[in-house]
């Protein structure tokens, strides 16, 4: 009679834990999803090109958003305060070429080839395995303007910019409903990706929480459109790197998509050595090489790709707010479940 009451028990727990991951999944709403998307990449911000007052007007609007919805700033200031700003700068050479300054002089700053910029980052503390955490990311750069026309980015990354931000208030909303995730997440928006992926190597470099402690990045890179491949079969999402590092992350991501959004995972661009080098061209690639698992979300490169016309109106929301899900549902997980990916 014990076991049976056990396993009763058990069963309930799967079933109320289930709904509860599903309310909070289903408050993922498009008309926030659109109201962001439609000011990051607005003409007015042209083309959030790092180090620009358009970036900066970018980043500024992002802490807004992560302290109006309660998530903290953790960067170290030299003042008893705290930031939502992961300030760094980069160094330009003459060819077009980027890097990060790790330890620059105030008189290196200063210099006329040097690029002052910021990542954005709220944290979300968790409950009993709070030093544990969990990293969502997207990078909010893009490539600013050529010859007067504006390249907006609104999937490259609008989409997965505005796909963090609704996690974070969705995440905030939960834990003001008693639903605190058990670990802490940390909500980063890299800037310089669109220069090699700098932001990020920033970050890994200079963690505000050591990388030992981290336990997963979930990066969202272009989920807002849909690819010539999948032309006829619109509900998909690339993944990338989800099996490289941890194998109970590979699971666990195909377990929640089909219990909860059932969409059609393409591995196409899996491989390493796909011609594409996808997995080493976005930010998630510099916790993969801290042996940090991950997962890249990704639409596939259809030809408004650093166009002029990558805008708002060419978004399918619908399927923004499905693959926003997606990650959800695996982030939920993740910051719940009992032990560390292995």
């Amino acid at each position: 009679m014990k076991k049976y009451f056990f396993f009763l028990l058990m069963l309930f727990s799967a079933v109320s834990d289930e709904l509860t991951v599903t309310y909070f999944a289903n408050t993922i709403s498009i008309e926030n999803l659109h109201k962001h998307l439609s000011f990051l990449a607005s003409d007015s911000l042209r083309g959030r090109l790092t180090g620009s007052k358009e970036q900066k007007i970018a980043a500024d609007y992002l802490a807004k958003y992560f302290q109006e919805n309660g998530l903290k700033a953790i960067v170290t200031q030299n003042t008893s305060d705290s930031s939502f700003f992961q300030s760094f700068y980069i160094k330009k050479y003459f060819g077009g070429q980027h890097s990060i300054m790790l330890n620059p002089t105030n008189k290196m700053r200063r210099a006329k080839n040097v690029i002052a910029t910021e990542n954005v980052m709220g944290f979300l503390e968790g409950t009993d395995k709070k030093d544990e955490v969990l990293v969502i990311s997207a990078h909010y750069d893009h490539i600013g303007t050529k010859n007067g026309i504006v390249f907006n980015g609104a999937d490259d990354d609008g989409s997965g910019t505005v796909a963090m931000m609704e996690m974070a208030r969705v995440f905030s909303a939960a834990k003001k409903q008693g639903k605190s995730p058990r670990r802490s997440i940390l909500f980063i928006a890299f800037a310089g990706e669109e220069y090699g992926l700098l932001g990020s190597e920033y970050y890994t470099e200079k963690p505000v929480i050591p990388l030992k402690n981290t336990v997963c990045d979930l990066n969202i890179d272009m989920i807002g459109r849909i690819d010539d491949f999948h032309a006829n079969q619109k509900d998909y999402v690339y993944l990338i790197g989800s099996d490289k590092i941890s194998q109970q992350l590979h699971a666990l991501s195909e377990r929640n998509n089909e219990l909860f959004t059932k969409l059609t995972l393409d591995y196409s661009y899996n491989s390493e050595s796909h011609p594409q080098q996808l997995y080493y061209r976005s930010d998630h690639y510099n916790f993969a090489k801290n042996k940090i698992p991950i997962i890249f979300y990704f639409d596939g490169e259809h030809p408004d790709y650093h166009q002029s016309t990558d805008d708002v109106d060419r978004i399918d929301f619908e399927l923004l707010k499905k693959r926003t899900q997606l990650v959800f549902y695996t982030a939920w997980e993740i910051a719940n479940r009992d032990g560390k990916l292995d």
